[in-house]
């Protein structure tokens, strides 16, 4: 199984950022918002799906909001990959799970946000 982005579909700063960071994969993953995805399958209730991002990796590990997003950039290229490792490694980690959940709360505001996106 190639490892999965899966985030909130209805989101349109969701979608634009999953879409951005899917484009750097290089085909080696995929991203798939919750409401398409088969939640069982990858062990997910559609509640943990609609809370927060997750990253599932080839071996079917989850990993939740800012280890998602982490792990997302890690598997691209460039800069993003070099950032995406760094948050992935302490005090750095503890940097995502702080700004994580600011952005969850108040992606409405950001660019491609929309009323569907409010948390």
């Amino acid at each position: 199984m190639k490892p999965l982005l899966i985030y909130d579909g209805d989101c349109g700063f969701c979608t634009s950022s999953a879409r951005w960071a899917e484009s750097r994969w290089g085909g080696r993953a995929r991203a798939v918002p919750w409401q398409r995805a088969d939640l069982v399958q990858l062990g997910l209730t559609p509640e943990q799906a609609n809370a927060t991002a997750w990253w599932v990796d080839e071996r079917g590990r989850r990993f939740p909001g800012h280890l998602a997003i982490a792990h997302a950039l890690a598997a691209g290229a460039g800069w993003s990959a070099a950032l995406g490792r760094l948050l992935l490694h302490r005090p750095f980690t503890w940097i995502g799970a702080v700004v994580y959940p600011v952005i969850s709360r108040y992606r409405h505001r950001l660019p491609g946000g929309t009323p569907a996106c409010r948390a």
